[in-house]
């Protein structure tokens, strides 16, 4: 049976689960913009400075494998179209370097700015943590589930979740937080060089 969490809500991980699928899924609103809808999952690997410590700690789109294979993005949905997840992030937590502290999953509209697109114009937006044996493993146990029901109207970019260390322990954190500048303003305030 999944948790659901509500905005700024923290829950541990149970110790069982030591590789989970990091689900994303959406809608988006028809409007008459008449332009398709790239959203984007991303994850940032962080030090106990809050910054990617090294080029393989951003794990998208381009950079589908993180540091040691501990993350892996399964690939870009380009539409956001069907049922389930739209993006998902397989974490191996038993090959996470010792040196990070905390996993920043973030969602970003792609080419927002030309587009005239953001986070007021997409609807039920989700994250779930589903406990997998292996990374093939399409069912798995949902064990954490989080819907964003923020209303957000400027926002192009968003941090999902946080999955951080504490006391040895993994937690997540359900953060829902909006941002203006997309994907190059997450990079900026973690760290990455763009």
């Amino acid at each position: 049976m999944a948790v659901n969490l509500s905005k700024g809500q923290r829950v541990s991980l149970d110790k069982s689960v030591t590789m989970a699928r990091i689900g994303l899924g959406w809608d988006t609103n028809k409007y008459d913009g008449g332009q398709d809808f790239d959203l984007d999952a991303c994850v940032f690997l962080l030090g106990s400075n809050g910054k990617v410590l090294r080029d393989e700690d951003f794990v998208f789109y381009n950079n589908l494998n993180g540091r040691n294979g501990a993350v892996v993005h399964t690939g870009d949905n380009r539409t956001g179209e069907g049922d389930g997840d739209d993006e998902a992030i397989i974490i191996d937590f038993t090959k996470i370097p010792p040196e990070i502290e905390k996993i920043a999953v973030t969602v970003t509209i792609f080419d927002a700015q030309a587009k005239n697109q953001n986070f007021g114009q997409v609807s039920n937006a989700y994250v779930r943590v589903v406990k997998i044996d292996n990374p093939d493993d399409v069912n798995g146990e949902e064990v954490i589930h989080f819907d964003l029901m923020e209303e957000f109207s400027i926002e192009t970019a968003l941090v999902v979740c946080e999955i951080y260390r504490y006391n040895g322990d993994w937690k997540f954190s359900a953060v829902a937080a909006g941002y203006q500048g997309g994907l190059e303003a997450l990079c900026r305030s973690y760290g990455v060089n763009v």
